[in-house]
């Protein structure tokens, strides 16, 4: 099978098209063939290396996956679960018996489920170890995959999966920070940065659907319009120094109550010129940089909350797929690439030149 692997770290030439055996399912895995696998920042940044634990070599990136199951693992037989057609199954991630012919949304992550986090909806903070699929473990640049059956979704057989491969990480990510971490109320404003990523597409709705007045930035107006067409209220050049008086002047000097920061050193001060007094402000990334600078004086006298978010949960995944059923939420898809052209994918998205998320298609 066609897979796309590094071997060493580096940029995006270090992606190459390789033949891969067909992965063999352990007992309580499936074996998926790959319709879509999304790319998210976490992608270029594992290729060009990151500090930490040294990950898996030859290694597959790839955190967001939706497929088709070919096949179970042996385990199967002792569940007692079966299929539409009495074929043995296995549990998915909510309880679902997953079989082959079904198609299906993995969750980008795994962890214990037996510590004390884990067993209060933290799995992100799992003692055990959380890993991120493309990351700590092989991800889905490929077009088949063996991964466990407890990560898989049901998706309907009209479901598109191009659509869903573009939800779970970005979607999880903005729900975490903006329900668990910032506790958003409506009414609140809130600030989200970078419109045209995929996380800022996520946030812009899911803090609309939370009932609150949304500010956005973006790059470019062709992206600052899209924002605005997505659900935001106003939206700004972060790359202008007068954005953050522009955003106090359209508060009346108040600032914003909550700020979905995830783009790091470029903005960072601005930031905290435009909380407002008690507010929070919570991150995820740093894509512009990690090393930041601020007057502590800024913190205590206004006495702002910094809070850190990182991935998200099983139960907050399972709000987010809520949110998609019901149409509140969709994902916003800008180009699908071939996976044999995953290098070209890798530049288009560290060019920051789209809007919504780049799909690879195997």
């Amino acid at each position: 099978m066609q897979a796309v692997v590094f071997n060493d770290h580096g940029g995006p030439d270090v992606l190459e098209v390789v033949d891969l055996p067909v992965p063999v399912p352990g007992a309580s895995e499936v074996r998926i063939r790959v319709e879509a696998v999304a790319l998210n920042h976490l992608d270029i940044w594992v290729r060009q290396g990151l500090p930490g634990p040294p990950i898996p070599l030859p290694h597959l990136l790839g955190s967001e996956m939706a497929g088709t199951i070919l096949e179970v693992g042996s385990g199967a037989a002792g569940t007692g679960l079966t299929g539409p057609g009495g074929e043995p199954a296995l549990r998915g991630l909510y309880g679902d018996p997953i079989h082959v012919g079904q198609r299906v949304v993995l969750a980008p992550m795994t962890s214990c489920r037996k510590c004390e986090y884990c067993l209060k909806d933290l799995d992100s903070l799992c003692v055990e170890g959380y890993q991120i699929f493309g990351y700590q473990r092989q991800g889905g640049y490929a077009e088949e995959v063996a991964m466990p059956a407890d990560v898989c979704i049901p998706l309907g057989p009209d479901d598109d999966p191009i659509l869903w491969a573009a939800i779970p990480l970005t979607f999880m990510t903005a729900w975490r920070m903006l329900h668990t971490q910032a506790h958003l109320q409506p009414g609140e404003s809130v600030l989200v940065h970078a419109a045209g990523s995929g996380v800022g597409t996520a946030a812009i709705q899911i803090a609309k659907q939370a009932g609150a007045t949304v500010y956005t930035t973006a790059s470019t107006p062709e992206k600052r319009k899209k924002g605005l067409e997505l659900g935001a209220d106003a939206a700004f050049d972060y790359s202008d120094p007068g954005f953050a008086e522009s955003i106090n002047e359209l508060t009346g000097g108040r600032g914003v109550d909550v700020i979905f920061e995830h783009v790091g050193s470029e903005v960072w001060e601005q930031n905290l010129k435009i909380l407002a007094r008690g507010g929070r402000l919570v991150t995820c990334g740093a894509t512009t940089g990690g090393k930041v600078t601020f007057d502590l004086r800024y913190l205590f006298v206004k006495q702002v909350h910094l809070i850190g978010s990182y991935m998200g949960s099983r139960g907050e995944l399972l709000k987010v797929v809520e949110g998609v059923r019901s149409g509140e939420l969709r994902p916003v898809v800008d180009r699908v690439f071939p996976l044999s052209e995953a290098a070209d994918a890798h530049r288009y998205l560290a060019d920051r030149s789209q809007f919504g998320k780049v799909v690879l298609k195997p």
